[in-house]
């Protein structure tokens, strides 16, 4: 994975996205496909954001019983996306099963997507997790504990806030992908988001990707708004 900042396609539906995407000039892009959009658009949306040559983390965190879902690994196998992920509290035998359902589904001569596990999600706190998944650690430490299983599951890398990118990679190495959502401009709202970050942030702690949504989906002008999120991400803009 080369450095990608990942656009959220935070839109209910087909026509919103191709609006919105209109405005980038032709660029070639990678972009964030949640559950919003794929359960209203389905498995026809990737088709034709691929044939417009954008890369695609289809972001469903799958999160069901080891059978279940390397079955559904493998028909997502099938859809030609770069990235897609599972939630790693599903646990490491449900996490290779991922894996065996992708191989599976790949077509013969086709690189398999990458393969990421959510942690825990930027939208939770400390306290939160504390007090409602009853997780009696650290956030730091349970993030890690979750990177690991992720890593010895065989998968290529975890969904986790900026701070927490650091530690990762000095328990885990370089080449585990650490991909960062949260990202957002100093002078932006944080919306339903805790643990985040600016762009200069998460390259400066070594972030393997950046995931930016509202920012730039509901900024006035997003083509602009992208490219300075872009420069600061690739450390041209201060």
């Amino acid at each position: 994975m080369n450095n990608p900042l990942i656009i959220a396609l935070d839109f209910p539906n087909k026509q919103d996205v191709f609006k919105f995407l209109e405005l980038f000039q032709g660029e070639k892009l990678f972009l964030k496909v949640g559950m919003e959009l794929f359960y209203q658009e389905g498995p026809p949306i990737i088709y034709e954001l691929k044939e417009k040559e954008h890369q695609i983390f289809l972001d469903l965190k799958l999160h069901d019983i080891p059978n279940t879902v390397k079955s559904a690994m493998k028909g997502l196998a099938h859809l030609g996306c770069d990235l897609v992920n599972v939630h790693a509290a599903g646990g490491k035998e449900m996490m290779m099963a991922a894996l065996e359902g992708l191989d599976a589904g790949t077509i013969s001569g086709h690189k398999r997507p990458g393969c990421i596990a959510v942690t825990q999600l930027t939208s939770t706190t400390e306290e939160q997790m504390k007090r409602e998944q009853l997780i009696g650690v650290s956030l730091e430490e349970s993030v890690l504990q979750y990177a690991l299983l992720a890593k010895e599951s065989g998968l290529d890398g975890v969904v986790c806030s900026t701070h927490e990118v650091a530690m990762i990679r000095n328990q885990i190495g370089d080449s585990f992908w650490t991909v960062t959502p949260g990202i957002r401009l100093t002078e932006d709202n944080i919306h339903d988001q805790k643990r985040i970050a600016t762009p200069e942030f998460a390259r400066k702690n070594g972030a393997t990707a950046i995931v930016v949504g509202r920012s730039i989906t509901r900024a006035k002008e997003p083509f602009e708004i992208y490219q300075t999120i872009k420069k600061q991400w690739e450390g041209v803009l201060q």
